[in-house]
């Protein structure tokens, strides 16, 4: 056995592994249940997620390779992924005017109308099946630890996470993105 190799782990109290286990399986419960009410609408969790980016990125478009780290999606699952939501006339692609390599995922006007609807029952969801569960001192007082786990998780740098998924990182065409929006660079990570 190498000298590298821990051969000693730091075992979970009773109340750690209780709490560990709760977060696993209410997780996949929440996720599923989430799924299933995109669904619905003829959706998946990953349609969502990328209409919700979309929707909340200047101009409604974002860089292909920014799109991948803000849903830690690889290149070719994203590259998929957009080409079934263009078939469903909810996005579409644009050359990067600068950058030859460089696209941009759009949304359209179907998927901004798309969006707004699925919102209004998500978020309904997300209050029924999670937000009203705590008191809102519990709601806060697990977005504080989440927001820790998160900061932790993070890599400083955006180039890396966007090579990680397979993108070059890109060294133009700021077109369509807010210069002084941080998510689109510091904040971005992959584990």
């Amino acid at each position: 056995m190498s000298a590298d190799i821990k051969t000693e782990a730091r075992w979970l109290t009773d109340d750690e592994q209780r709490s560990w286990r709760a977060f696993l399986e209410g997780s996949r419960l929440l996720m599923h249940n989430l799924e299933r009410g995109h669904q619905k609408h003829g959706l998946s969790g990953t349609d969502y997620e990328i209409l919700v980016q979309l929707s909340e990125a200047p101009e409604h478009r974002l860089r292909m390779s920014q799109l991948a780290v803000r849903t830690l999606l690889e290149k070719s699952r994203l590259s998929h992924q957009i080409t079934r939501m263009e078939k469903a006339g909810l996005i579409e692609r644009q050359p990067c005017p600068d950058d030859r390599r460089g696209q941009f995922a759009v949304l359209t006007e179907h998927g901004w109308e798309t969006i707004q609807l699925v919102a209004v029952d998500h978020v309904n969801q997300v209050r029924d099946i999670f937000v009203d569960k705590m008191t809102p001192e519990q709601f806060a007082v697990l977005g504080a630890a989440f927001e820790q786990v998160a900061a932790g998780l993070r890599k400083p740098r955006p180039e890396a996470c966007a090579e990680a998924l397979g993108y070059d990182a890109p060294e133009s065409c700021d077109a369509g993105t807010d210069a002084d929006d941080s998510t689109c660079d510091a904040d971005l990570f992959l584990p």
